[in-house]
């Protein structure tokens, strides 16, 4: 399902969705295919968010767009 659609079906709500298909440009990615779960209270969205894994989000249908910021590894130093 595209992004716009589930605005239309879940307006100004978060989404529980599992990416279907992406593109990563630079450092981000942006998700353009979902596969929605259910919608999400305000109250739960933050603990959904935490507790999500691999390839499972929660975002708000008031954004245009879903775009995730992609991190690297980062090697963590330590003198010794």
């Amino acid at each position: 399902m595209k992004w716009q659609e589930v605005q239309q079906i879940f307006p100004n709500q978060f989404v529980k969705f599992e990416v279907l298909h992406s593109e990563e440009t630079d450092h981000q990615e942006i998700i353009d295919d979902v596969a929605v779960i259910g919608p999400i209270s305000d109250e739960e969205a933050t603990r959904e968010l935490l507790n999500s894994r691999d390839k499972t989000l929660v975002y708000h249908t008031s954004k245009d767009q879903v775009v995730v910021k992609v991190r690297k590894n980062i090697g963590l130093r330590r003198s010794l």
